[in-house]
């Protein structure tokens, strides 16, 4: 899965307008969310609180991590982070690495971005070959900080799932069923 660092990053609007299309789901609020330190009064509370005004701080030596676990094994295509240099300077993010795994234990790097005064949202894709992975953990790491910053501010991370619409077939019935209704029935619970 390890693959060649690289600063490959797209806006956020990208993500923006897949959530809006149908094409994938923010799942964020299915994992247990964990930080290596943080200030009090800016934890995991303000980083998901959907306010870009609000963030969490990190208050000890780098790397600074954020852990995502999942209770069950979860398709994810993106991560997006909202970073804003103008306000943070220093405690802006200026090196990330994104790792994957089953736990602690087995995290695997999957790119390790650059990020140049960042304002905004940064959609970091989550894949392999092109591919969504499934996953129980990520791990986002900030490696080091603009203007050689000791701790970080992160304003929002959302972690984006593929929406994946199959037509549903009925073996004996002679084709498939492509229908609103028949999609809405096409997933078990």
């Amino acid at each position: 899965m390890s693959k060649t660092p690289t600063a490959t990053t797209t806006r956020h609007v990208d993500s923006a307008d897949k959530e809006f299309k149908g094409e994938h789901r923010e799942v964020g609020d299915q994992a247990v969310w964990s930080l290596s330190s943080c200030k009090p009064g800016f934890g995991v509370d303000q980083l998901r609180d959907n306010n870009t005004e609000t963030y969490w701080q990190s208050d000890g030596p780098q790397p600074h991590l954020v852990n995502i676990q999942f209770r069950h094994k979860t398709l994810v295509d993106s991560v997006a982070i909202y970073t804003d240099f103008k306000l943070d300077e220093s405690y802006t993010p200026n090196r990330i690495s994104v790792r994957v795994g089953s736990h602690f234990h087995d995290l695997q790097e999957l790119d390790v971005i650059e990020l140049t005064e960042p304002s905004g949202w940064v959609t970091i894709p989550i894949n392999h070959n092109k591919q969504p992975i499934k996953t129980f953990f990520i791990q986002i790491a900030i490696l080091s900080n603009h203007q050689n910053g000791r701790d970080t501010h992160l304003r929002q991370i959302k972690i984006h799932s593929p929406i994946r619409n199959f037509p549903v077939s009925c073996i004996g019935l002679g084709g498939s069923f492509t229908s609103d209704q028949m999609l809405e029935m096409a997933h078990i619970r």
